[in-house]
């Protein structure tokens, strides 16, 4: 479950938000007692950013936009940063959804599959290598980018597309960010990594000395 509440259709006030409601469920559906939307998910990322009809307005201004820079820049670029994205940064959610805007984008499948290791792939070219290249920068190093992409970058694109691609790379990075620390949608998954319990009696040994051959005495 996600670790907020979700807002049901009858509690729901803006205009912007039952129209959503609509467009992704189907006209008076609730989505909190009816979950599921086209492409599989719950739909419950809908459901908890209802909280807020500001954010969620903000938030499907952002939806718009990246659309609306298809005539300027590259569609398949666009996700193929936004995909990237979502995996660096641990989103099941915004990779997965973003795989399937590759496809629309008319990215082969076989580059998709690569987007998870492009670093060893030569199925990308040079301005492909480096926005996957980039978008590692924004999601892995917040924005720490070397000047050798950056400089592919520009051989390509003008300044107005690197802005672009910029803003919307950051903005799935914070999306995805945002759905696992609220575990929505595929992100509602425990956490991986915690302590296996050792048999009764071995709760407190020293690995390193079992391992070593030492015994742990000064």
């Amino acid at each position: 479950m996600p670790r907020l509440a979700q807002v049901p259709r009858s509690a729901v006030q803006d205009e912007v938000v039952l129209a959503a409601y609509d467009r992704l469920f189907g006209v008076g559906r609730d989505p909190v007692s009816h979950p599921g939307t086209a492409t599989g998910t719950p739909g419950n990322w809908w459901g908890v950013f209802a909280l807020s009809p500001i954010v969620f307005r903000h938030a499907v201004a952002g939806f718009s936009l990246y659309q609306k820079t298809a005539d300027h820049l590259s569609p398949a670029l666009r996700e193929l940063a936004q995909t990237r994205v979502g995996y660096s940064v641990g989103s099941q959610f915004v990779y997965s959804q973003h795989c399937k805007s590759c496809r629309a984008a008319g990215i082969a499948e076989e580059k998709i599959a690569a987007i998870s290791h492009w670093e060893v792939s030569d199925l990308f070219d040079e301005l492909e290598r480096a926005v996957l290249a980039y978008a590692d920068c924004l999601s892995r190093q917040q924005g720490r980018v070397g000047d050798g992409i950056f400089e592919v970058l520009q051989r390509y694109l003008d300044d107005r597309q690197i802005l672009e691609l910029t803003y919307i790379a950051a903005m799935y990075a914070m999306h995805a960010v945002m759905s696992r620390a609220l575990r929505l949608e595929f992100d509602d998954v425990d956490e991986r990594v915690t302590e296996v319990a050792a048999p009764a009696g071995s709760e407190g040994r020293d690995i390193g000395a079992d391992i070593s051959g030492r015994d742990g005495a000064s």
